[in-house]
């Protein structure tokens, strides 16, 4: 008698320019493991080579979003020595930068619970959209464990007094605090949460697709600037009159003259 097929622990599509990359271990909570961290890894760092692809959506099967870390890595993790930790780590580590500076935009579907490094990839994504039942909790203290890998993504998403409150309480949180705190941006009836996605990618496709790619790294750059800085001042002015003199810039502006759409809009 034949075995049933494995499912993929990751699946992606492909439509429109839109990569949808779906978690799809819903018996576990959709956890990590090493195995899914690579894929996921992977999976970002090709889309982001993809000229095709004009944007991506995460989100994932079953009743949560993401639990964190798989129960059966842990263990597996309890018998490593430091440098098979440092290993481990580095590769978490690596997951969430190349989500947080993956070039093309990004958006978090959260439909459950996202605990943990769960909490990390939601704030990894440029937006994230989540259902009212979802809740969030960075639990890592509890276990006597820290939020490093995903702790600059948290902080930069929450603020630093709220990072600190949630990560020391390891509290439960609700969806509608994660929108007061910044980790998510829109919270919606779980009947709403594809359009809402559909809604919100379809807004960032009206955009110029290097447009997007500048205004990700001018962000990262203002995060750290001062206002009354020279080098801010002449940087941010070069940056401009980079993206301005370049084809997509001239191609916006000639469009926005002529009354008409350009063409990354026009072609879809």
């Amino acid at each position: 008698m034949p075995r049933p097929k494995t499912k993929a622990p990751l699946m992606t599509n492909l439509a429109g320019g839109v990569a949808t990359v779906t978690l799809n271990r819903p018996q576990v909570h959709n956890a990590f493991d090493d195995d899914l961290i690579k894929r996921l890894t992977n999976e970002f760092a090709g889309l982001d080579r993809d000229p095709t692809v004009r944007a991506i959506v995460l989100n994932a099967e079953g009743k949560s979003f993401c639990a964190g870390a798989d129960l059966n890595w842990m263990r597996r993790m309890a018998d490593y020595d430091r440098m098979e930790n440092l290993e481990d780590a580095m590769g978490v580590a690596t997951l969430m930068k190349t989500v947080a500076r993956c070039t093309k935009p990004t958006v978090a579907s959260v439909q459950g619970a996202a605990y943990g490094g769960g909490v990390g990839l939601v704030a990894a994504c440029d937006i994230a959209i989540a259902v009212k039942s979802a809740k969030f909790c960075l639990s890592e203290a509890r276990l006597g464990l820290i939020p490093a890998t995903i702790g600059p993504y948290v902080v930069a998403a929450m603020g630093e007094r709220q990072a600190r409150r949630y990560m020391m309480t390891t509290e439960v949180f609700s969806a509608d605090e994660a929108r007061r705190v910044g980790l998510v941006h829109e919270v919606v009836a779980a009947r709403d949460l594809k359009k809402s996605v559909k809604d919100m990618v379809a807004q960032l496709l009206l955009s110029g697709p290097h447009a997007l790619t500048e205004v990700k790294n001018l962000v990262l750059y203002a995060s750290g600037a001062t206002t009354d800085d020279e080098k801010t001042l002449s940087d941010t002015a070069g940056h401009l009159a980079r993206v301005r003199s370049g084809p997509e810039g001239k191609e916006g502006v000639t469009a926005f003259l002529q009354k008409r759409k350009p063409e990354w809009v026009k072609k879809r």
